[in-house]
């Protein structure tokens, strides 16, 4: 609300006619176009990179535009919730109570965990209004999963054995590695809220791991996976098989799991 600029949830769809029966693919992207961390700002040290947010929003868009050239025999329903992270007298505050599409509640106690907040709500759209049945979401969402895994491996979460470890092969194969992380029941108490259903960060302690549990509580228990690609969306140096910037990641990765949609397992 601190933005001059508009929010926009942005829906795309493939809908072949010789999509497989009872499968929809939905992959949602985090896209806050800019991140000044609200009222709860961010140092101003490499803000400059803040531009980079949007990462997995765009993954998702250009996972749907390579979907689009390669044809798969599967519905995919792309979705970025796509605002901007800004101060000002009319932003979010510290202490505000939300309320989600879904009718959860949070509690915000820190605006810098904005991501997870638009990207609840995404979530919801997903599987409520757009009809998936399988559900991935990419996002530049926790410096926690940076400081964890660095630049090379992004965080992947899962309440889904089988959707886990399909998307984990897919993404070694796309030369785009995730390295599985807990979900365990016991990190949920991080994120209980006395006055709302949730608040929406966990404190520093397991904070990629008490973002992902954030998340799971909008999925509605369909198979999901949440790629945290903090530490993987741009390169601050340019390695041998890339130039240093944006790397796209998770484009493959998207793109691989509609053409593989034929493996998609069943919930287990």
């Amino acid at each position: 609300r601190g933005s001059a600029e508009p929010p926009r949830l942005i829906v795309l769809r493939y809908e072949p006619e010789d999509a497989r029966p009872g499968i929809t693919l939905g992959f949602v992207g985090k896209g806050v176009t800019f991140d000044t961390g609200g009222i709860s700002i961010k140092p101003s040290e490499k803000m400059e990179l803040m531009k980079y947010d949007m990462a997995g929003g765009a993954a998702v868009i250009g996972a749907m535009l390579a979907i689009a050239a390669l044809r798969p025999a599967v519905r995919v329903v792309g979705v970025v919730p796509a605002a901007e992270n800004m101060p000002g007298g009319r932003a979010i505050r510290p202490g505000d109570v939300l309320r989600g599409a879904g009718g959860k509640t949070v509690e915000v106690n820190n605006t810098d965990a904005e991501g997870r907040l638009i990207l609840a709500d995404a979530l919801w759209y997903a599987r409520e209004r757009a009809g998936a049945t399988h559900l991935v979401d990419v996002a530049t969402l926790t410096g926690a999963c940076v400081v964890a895994l660095g630049r090379f491996n992004s965080g992947l979460f899962g309440n889904d054995a089988a959707w886990s470890s399909l998307v984990a092969e897919l993404a070694g194969a796309a030369g785009e590695r995730a390295w599985p992380m807990p979900l365990d029941e016991e990190y949920d108490e991080q994120i209980r809220s006395d006055i709302a259903d949730l608040v929406n960060t966990g404190g520093r302690a397991a904070g990629a791991v008490t973002a992902a549990k954030f998340l799971q509580a909008f999925t509605g228990n369909l198979p999901w996976v949440h790629l945290d690609v903090a530490g993987t969306a741009w390169l601050d140096e340019s390695q041998p098989w890339m130039p240093k910037g944006p790397t796209g990641v998770m484009v493959r990765t998207l793109a691989g799991l509609a053409l593989a949609h034929g493996r998609v397992p069943a919930r287990t």
